[in-house]
């Protein structure tokens, strides 16, 4: 029997979120162009919105500022009752990533801590698909797809394309890319609401390579006209 994915509930103090199980809804969001002349509709087909969300202790990258316009596009894809997916690290204590251990990064997204806990002005729909990656202590992972259920479950959904968005350009978010596109799902990259660990170089060239790849860039402002 396959498990359903989790869902996001209310949330505890400090932003901590509560799992709970739901059905799928259905819906789409249909194309009269690549970027533009988006408008509402219902058929048999369903589009998501993936949301790729990492958040570093300490505040390593500046992804505040994607805020505002990723809560935008939340809302336009919960009004049209499409699914939200959302992505988080879910490190155990002693992640084989973590310097510590002689990996890259500092300690970072452990798991039920404050440092894992989505943004506060983060406007997440109740019904969003958490999707914890990276769980394994021994194993890292950038894509939302790597050792997690995404793929099933988007198939399951019968999901066509995917929208994705988040921290970081160059590493979450060009795996996740990646990965969409050998599933053979077509790809938009939310361009307003990415960020990349150094921004004066790896970001304009992630943005580059998923273009390369045969994914779609988009803003908020085409999708919704």
């Amino acid at each position: 029997r396959q498990r359903r994915c989790p869902r996001l509930g209310s949330r505890r103090d400090g932003g901590d979120a509560v799992i709970q199980e739901h059905a799928a809804p259905r819906g789409r969001l249909a194309d009269d162009g690549a970027c533009a002349g988006f408008r509402a509709r219902q058929d048999h087909q369903l589009d998501l919105v993936f949301v790729v969300l990492q958040r570093a202790d300490g505040g390593a990258i500046a992804g505040d500022e994607v805020v505002p316009v990723l809560n935008r596009y939340l809302k336009l894809f919960h009004s049209h009752g499409l699914p939200v997916f959302s992505t988080r690290d879910w490190h155990p204590a002693d992640h084989c990533s973590f310097q510590l251990r002689g990996g890259p990064w500092p300690p970072h997204c452990i798991a039920a801590t404050q440092g894992a806990a989505f943004p506060a002005r983060l406007h997440l729909p109740p019904d969003t698909f958490v999707i914890s990656k990276a769980t394994a202590r021994e194993k890292d992972a950038y894509s939302g797809f790597d050792n997690t259920e995404l793929d099933s479950l988007l198939k399951s959904a019968g999901a066509v394309r995917v929208f994705i968005g988040g921290l970081a350009t160059e590493y979450c978010v060009l795996n996740t890319v990646k990965d969409a596109m050998r599933y053979h799902y077509a790809v938009f990259v939310l361009k307003d609401v990415i960020r990349a660990m150094d921004i004066s170089s790896n970001h304009g060239r992630a943005l580059e390579e998923m273009r390369s790849l045969g994914a779609t860039p988009i803003c908020f402002e085409a999708l919704a006209a």
